[in-house]
């Protein structure tokens, strides 16, 4: 009887121990960035919206902050600054790219500088651009900025070394490239004494 009621005492047993809830699983996070900023959100939320943490306060200054940028370089310098620290505005990269080439493209050297910086180093999800940067790096080193005229040379030479990679990428693939459009691809229309005909 003791062997009967042994394996039935061992079941009732493991009935009652129960195992510890699972955690709930966190759903995965996807950085979002837009023109109204960057952010981290659950993969699995339904939407977005940028302005729900904004008080008005820093609402108005930033829209008076935009306004004076339009009209002086200094302030769109300041601006753009202030959107890549994220200094009282939400960080957001394109912001404050676009907000420096405003100021650069109206002839502030230190936007200038910072666009060929940021062109040469690369910029969160933009890549580096030497070609870009040299552009931007010439004209702050034409006012006689001394940084500027060092990274001009570095972005010269990545420009030369850019150039120089493609050049021999191409070079080695040419051959494939003509290759496959010889044989890779297939006509749909054929020429015939009476005219053009759909092959299929």
């Amino acid at each position: 009887m003791i062997r009967t009621l042994l394996p039935l005492a061992a079941v009732a047993l493991a009935a009652c121990v129960q195992a510890p809830p699972a955690a709930p699983e966190q759903p995965a996070m996807v950085r979002i960035c837009d023109d109204k900023g960057c952010s981290d959100r659950p993969r699995n939320s339904a939407s977005f919206d940028a302005t729900r943490d904004t008080n008005p306060e820093q609402t108005r200054r930033i829209a008076a902050l935009s306004e004076l940028g339009n009209k002086d370089p200094r302030a769109a310098y300041d601006l753009g600054l202030r959107y890549f620290r994220g200094d009282g505005v939400p960080q957001n990269s394109y912001q404050a790219l676009q907000w420096m080439r405003s100021a650069g493209e109206r002839g502030h050297p230190q936007a200038q500088l910072a666009l060929g910086r940021f062109y040469l180093m690369g910029l969160e999800e933009m890549g580096s651009d030497p070609a870009e940067a040299e552009k931007w790096l010439s004209l702050a080193a034409g006012r006689g900025n001394k940084e500027a005229t060092k990274l001009l040379a570095e972005a010269s030479a990545a420009k030369k070394k850019n150039q120089a990679d493609y050049k021999a990428w191409v070079d080695l693939n040419r051959t494939a490239w003509y290759g496959y459009w010889q044989t890779g691809y297939t006509y749909y229309w054929d020429w015939r004494p009476t005219g053009w005909y759909y092959r299929y």
